[in-house]
């Protein structure tokens, strides 16, 4: 039903200073693989076979990675190095890449807006930030989740977990009735709100499934946090002229766009290769 995914990939990873001042933040490798790929690789688990990035100046990488390096792959044919490129040329032959620049950094919901001239405003498609890092081994990917939930109820879901109250200000945060075990009807949302004005502790990670209307909302919507147009303040006017759910997904998620985050992820992939190879 869903058949494309959008990647917001156009930011300056300032947190990895020097590391990202010519290599994009989203070609940081967990182990051998960059975070983009795993993303990818949940995008189409989830059933996503037209992948649409959003890029920037500096990000020539990315595009390079989903495309045949005819130097590198004659240098290692018939060798044991072969059968390393195996899952991205999988995902090259399956999958249709399609880019877009985010010219200026003006936000979440500006650089899902341009995304309009990849996916369309007639379906719905699904948002993954590939800094944010999921795994549930054993069971399927959270996009994969969200799609299921999706076509039950037919509207946008935003992925939520729980996060300490002082690490509120960080996220954008959601609040609402729980209509089933952790999924909420949400009613209120604000982007990294100080702790005392905080809704909740429910916040949202780099996952979205949005109805195409997100566009027209986007458009009509203003400037918020830190003068960027936030993602959060048109879902909350889409909440409020129909539904938007919050759904607490099962898995684990890691924030690849902090160094504490990025180094966890790596021991987790380290300590538990083997479990998480035998699921795939």
């Amino acid at each position: 039903m869903i058949k494309k995914c959008l990647f917001p990939a156009a930011g300056y990873g300032t947190r990895f200073l020097p590391a990202t001042k010519a290599m994009p933040k989203e070609m940081l490798p967990i182990l051998t693989k960059p975070l983009i790929q795993y993303g990818v690789e949940e995008a189409y688990e989830a059933g996503c076979d037209v992948i649409s990035i959003i890029t920037g100046r500096g990000k020539r990488a990315i595009t390079d990675h989903f495309d045949i390096s005819y130097e590198l792959e004659h240098q290692i044919q018939g060798t044991d190095k072969e059968s390393l490129l195996i899952d991205i040329r999988a995902l090259m032959e399956k999958c249709t890449f399609t880019y877009t620049p985010q010219n200026e950094m003006k936000g979440l919901g500006d650089a899902i807006y341009k995304g309009k001239a990849l996916v369309g405003d007639e379906s719905p498609f699904c948002v993954i930030l590939a800094d944010d890092l999921c795994v549930n081994p054993g069971g399927d990917g959270v996009m994969k989740q969200m799609v299921k939930l999706y076509e039950k109820y037919r509207c946008s879901i935003v992925a939520i977990m729980e996060v300490p109250k002082d690490q509120v200000h960080k996220y954008g945060v959601i609040s609402g009735k729980e209509i089933e075990n952790g999924i909420y009807m949400i009613d209120n949302m604000v982007e990294k709100p100080d702790i005392d004005k905080a809704p909740s502790n429910l916040a949202i990670i780099g996952r979205y499934i949005l109805t195409p209307d997100i566009f027209e909302i986007i458009s009509n919507t203003k400037p918020g946090k830190n003068g960027e147009l936030q993602i959060t303040d048109a879902l909350l006017t889409q909440a409020k002229k129909g539904m938007v759910l919050g759904y607490k997904f099962k898995g684990k998620r890691f924030d690849c766009g902090s160094l504490d985050g990025f180094v966890e992820a790596t021991n987790y992939y380290y300590n538990n290769i083997e479990k998480i190879k035998k699921v795939k």
